[in-house]
């Protein structure tokens, strides 16, 4: 058996860590760029799609090859690394390169280990290898698959977006009852989880309804009370401040939720500030119009704000 090289050895570890800190800088202007155009840049969180999505069981399908660009999510990962596996932590470097360092050297690395749901993968183990492989333009993977069994199919990381805002928007209309109630209702979120605060903001109204009457109020009543009286106030401002220019891939209710946490950040610190001033102050510090970014970063950097 010959000696490996210890010089072969050192010119290993060089290149695994110039190859870690090219993706990292990758990571790092796909993140810029991501924030400026406005585009999800994130790992789907396995437990969360689980949870949401109608699943009915799941089956071991062995050890396959996999397209690595079909691989969307991890379970536990999806911090560390974005969208595209690109690493976004540096306490990743060491595994990171450890793994560089062995394709380097041609040593077979085990099968990672995936769930599939629908034609989209989730990683259960192997998610620096994913990344590696992703940096390499590897266009396969060994993985030891396990199938998840749902009546949903999904193809693509959009099909499992739009699923899971659509499954909250009815369960949200299923709830309020709210298109019978009341005419031309078009509540629509460009993000997953925001229907379950609109209902957290109905249960409040309505907790104060009752302190306010004295008496206990229905769920219907705190719903119409609610949507007349808080959501389309805050939507008119919207509308007549012409904000959605300054967000033109969100929606009125994105901003409604965004204005209204903001609203009562700024009341911590000033007592006295209307929807109207807090609307305009939210668009003003968080446009998504690139130009308007800029400005805004060029402000806050020369000590302007």
């Amino acid at each position: 058996m010959t000696a490996s090289n210890p010089d072969d050895h050192t010119s290993f570890y060089h290149l695994a860590k110039a190859d870690f800190d090219r993706a990292r800088q990758k990571g790092f202007w796909r993140a810029v760029g991501s924030w400026l155009s406005n585009e999800e840049n994130e790992l789907l969180p396995f437990d969360i799609i689980r949870q949401r999505l109608p699943f009915h069981g799941e089956h071991y399908l062995g050890v396959r090859q996999i397209e690595v660009d079909k691989i969307v999510g991890s379970v536990s990962r999806y911090s560390d690394f974005d969208s595209a596996f690109l690493p976004r932590q540096t306490h990743t470097r060491s595994r990171w390169e450890s793994i560089d360092r062995a394709l380097l050297q041609d040593i077979i690395l085990p099968p990672i280990e995936v769930y599939k749901v629908g034609e989209l993968y989730f990683v259960k183990d192997g998610n620096h290898r994913v990344s590696v492989a992703r940096e390499k333009g590897q266009v396969y993977i060994d993985a030891e698959v396990i199938e998840i069994d749902t009546s949903v199919f999904l193809d693509s990381r959009d099909d499992l977006s739009n699923l899971v805002l659509l499954e909250e928007r009815i369960r949200f209309y299923e709830t309020t009852n709210l298109t019978n109630l009341r005419e031309n209702v078009n509540i629509e979120f460009t993000i997953q989880g925001q229907y379950d605060n609109l209902l957290r903001h109905i249960e409040t109204h309505r907790y104060f309804l009752g302190v306010e009457t004295g008496q206990p109020v229905s769920y219907e009543d705190a719903v119409c009370s609610w949507y007349d009286h808080v959501y389309l106030p805050l939507v008119e401002v919207i509308r007549k401040q012409e904000i959605l220019k300054e967000f033109p891939t969100r929606t009125e209710a994105d901003l409604y939720i965004w204005i209204i946490e903001h609203l009562g950040y700024l009341r911590e610190e000033y007592a006295e500030v209307t929807a109207e001033q807090a609307a305009a102050h939210f668009a003003r510090e968080y446009s998504e119009h690139p130009v308007h970014r800029l400005v805004n970063l060029v402000r806050k950097a020369g000590g302007l704000e």
